[in-house]
């Protein structure tokens, strides 16, 4: 059966508005975090950190595809959303989260995920030594982006040895030196585009 006009012209609106919501970032860029509203991933990952007074970058955690973030209009001059891979999102405003609750409902649901990394970050850099902290954050980082391979479980990411460092509280020459012993110790090796595989040698000490 065709079609009627009323009810075609409201798909293309639909997919219209579809449209004019999505973004493409590429590999390294900074996303705008405009505000009211909320981001959702379709495709890609995106490394969420907060700068310091210092200057200083620190870690909060990742988005992933069908997870949400948001930035608080008083913490947007801190913070910060960088694409780690070419990324697809989806803009919502306030309004229409407001108008559709099962829509704000879905992407609220989604906001917890992001929750619960941070709270695994804060739990790994309580711990006390440089290598313990390192093993927990490439264990959490296989939980939320590895793909399993013959030798272990690929990160799906490249993550840059000062990206580990601001995430457990170091410094670069640390992680280099720390990441060399465990590859010695078999823990880890790397594929040929120096993406971190994990072997089965990291457990999760129950963070």
């Amino acid at each position: 059966m065709p079609l009627t006009q009323k009810a075609f012209h409201g798909i293309s609106q639909d997919g219209q508005k579809q449209r004019q919501r999505l973004r493409w970032y590429s590999k390294g860029e900074i996303i705008p975090l405009v505000a009211p509203g909320i981001w959702q991933v379709c495709q890609g990952i995106v490394q969420l950190s907060k700068i310091n007074l210092d200057g200083e970058e620190v870690l909060l955690g990742w988005a992933l595809p069908d997870t949400s973030f948001r930035i608080g209009l008083a913490a947007l001059e801190t913070y910060q959303a960088q694409a780690l891979s070419e990324v697809h999102l989806k803009w919502f405003s306030m309004i229409e989260l407001e108008a559709s609750p099962h829509l704000s409902h879905t992407l609220f649901n989604q906001l917890g995920h992001r929750i619960q990394q941070t709270e695994a970050l804060l739990a790994i850099a309580g711990l006390r030594r440089v290598e313990d902290r390192l093993q927990q954050l490439l264990f959490l980082l296989k939980q939320e982006m590895g793909e399993p391979v013959a030798e272990g479980t690929r990160l799906s990411v490249r993550m840059t040895h000062q990206n580990l460092a601001n995430a457990i509280g170091t410094s670069r020459v640390t992680v280099t030196k720390t990441l060399g012993e465990l590859h010695n110790r078999g823990m880890i090796t790397f594929d040929r585009d120096r993406h971190i595989i994990v072997k089965h040698g990291i457990v999760c000490n129950n963070l």
